[in-house]
């Protein structure tokens, strides 16, 4: 098969590790890609929401199927364009996305599916917004009811961050027409966990689960990121919990869909809080996590491309996926400022040193190539990954891995696997 991955970072670069090693694939393409995919992948220069530039080459290429790894193109689409064309495309329609593209469409199909979430009230205008934290109170969550690239969440302690989350989202606009409008939650307390599912649109196979590290800083401190590592598996999230979720958010939130006419097919992501009532929905997004899939490609052992040919012929209801007996942890290399204004165009060194660490795998996500040198372009600028027999054997490994690149204009959290390693049975 002729495949053709759109996007351009660490969540892209291990799609196109795994795709690479099977037998169905014949030629491998990714647009815009970076470096480190360039070594898999023919990089092709056309941005991941130019989709008439990419309906054009796929069409002229004959690519039989298009993978977009961003929600951003999903959103904007791309299935739809794609599937005009001719041409497969492994994801959501535009109208499906709105899972990720808005919080209010999540909460109105988990209240019709009988999700276990959070409570919820929608609003417009931010002094209605204001006033109603006022009468509730903090902790709160306050959420820009559109895509924000992962800025768009503030978990507020007090009612002073509620506000200043109001104000930043809706009078101020920083996240432009993402927060004209603002979803207010309950703050659920417990452990989160990113949980996957491959879907065709009536059946969903298990992808797995791992579990992120969204704040800046060592201790979950510092402001929310578009995560900052992963590992999987997750210690709290067994066997027992993943035919539970299944059964009562996957399967139910697919027969909604399709009940509305807009039926699921790709990667569903969901963000789940594990309560001491039970999981509960935090949301859905519609596409693989980021530095999530770096973990569970790595962990996969089926071939990938076979499940999703699986998945666009409607056949995941006689499909299964194997995995490899090993744990992963994925360490997340930042520019220095990120999340609000980071470095750019800074050396990194060592990297072929990094991978050389037994059980190692470098993932690109920020790079480009600038006069000869591999600089960072970007805010989440290398995934750093390590496959061990336990979850701390993974830790360490990575961690050397880690401290072989020489980059000294970047950062990353030391802890990443905190709370899988301070548990006695790991």
């Amino acid at each position: 098969m002729r495949v053709l991955v759109v996007g351009s970072g660490g969540r892209e670069h291990a799609l196109c590790w795994a795709l690479k090693t099977s037998p169905l694939l014949s030629r491998l393409w990714c647009a815009p890609g970076n470096p480190g995919i360039a070594e898999l992948a023919e990089c092709v220069g056309i941005g991941v929401l130019d989709i008439p530039a990419l309906v054009a080459f796929a069409q002229e290429h004959q690519v039989d199927l298009v993978i977009p790894g961003p929600e951003a193109p999903l959103v904007a689409g791309i299935t739809d364009a794609m599937e005009r064309a001719g041409i497969a495309c492994f994801g959501p329609s535009a109208a499906a996305a709105e899972l990720e593209g808005s919080k209010t469409f999540t909460k109105q199909v988990a209240d019709a599916a009988g999700l276990p979430t959070a409570l919820w009230e929608r609003f417009d205008d931010a002094l209605s917004a204001a006033e109603f934290v006022r009468r509730r109170g903090a902790p709160i969550v306050i959420k820009a009811d559109g895509l924000a690239a992962g800025k768009g969440v503030v978990v507020a302690q007090t009612e002073a961050e509620a506000l200043a989350a109001i104000q930043d989202f809706m009078t101020d606009g920083t996240l432009g027409v993402a927060g004209a409008s603002v979803v207010i939650e309950e703050c659920l307390v417990g452990e989160e966990v990113s949980f996957f599912a491959l879907c065709d649109g009536t059946n969903a196979i298990a992808l797995g689960a791992a579990q992120d590290h969204k704040r800046v800083g060592d201790g979950d401190v510092g402001p929310n990121t578009g995560g900052m590592g992963a590992y999987s598996p997750t210690p709290a999230f067994g066997p027992e919990l993943e035919q539970e979720v299944m059964a009562r958010f996957i399967r139910p939130t697919l027969a909604e869909m399709a009940r509305r006419g807009t039926p699921f097919r790709g990667f569903l992501f969901a963000g789940l809080m594990l309560t001491q009532s039970g999981p509960k929905l935090i949301e859905y997004n519609v596409r693989f996590g980021d530095p999530e899939c770096q973990c569970l490609m790595l962990r996969m052992k089926s071939d990938l491309l076979a499940a999703l040919i699986a998945a666009m012929d409607g056949e995941l209801a006689a499909f299964d996926l194997r995995w490899h007996d090993r744990a992963v942890v994925a360490v997340t290399m930042a520019a220095q400022g990120y999340p609000a204004k980071p470095r750019k165009h800074t050396v990194i060194r060592g990297l072929e040193a990094a991978a050389a660490e037994p059980g190692a795998h470098v993932f690109h996500a920020g790079t480009e190539m600038l006069d000869g040198q591999l600089v960072a372009n970007g805010g989440r600028v290398l995934t750093i990954c390590a496959a061990a027999p336990t979850i701390a054997a993974a830790r360490d490994a990575a961690y050397r891995a880690v401290d072989k690149v020489i980059w000294p204009e970047g950062f990353c959290r030391r802890d990443i696997a905190w709370r899988a390693l301070a548990r006695a049975d790991v």
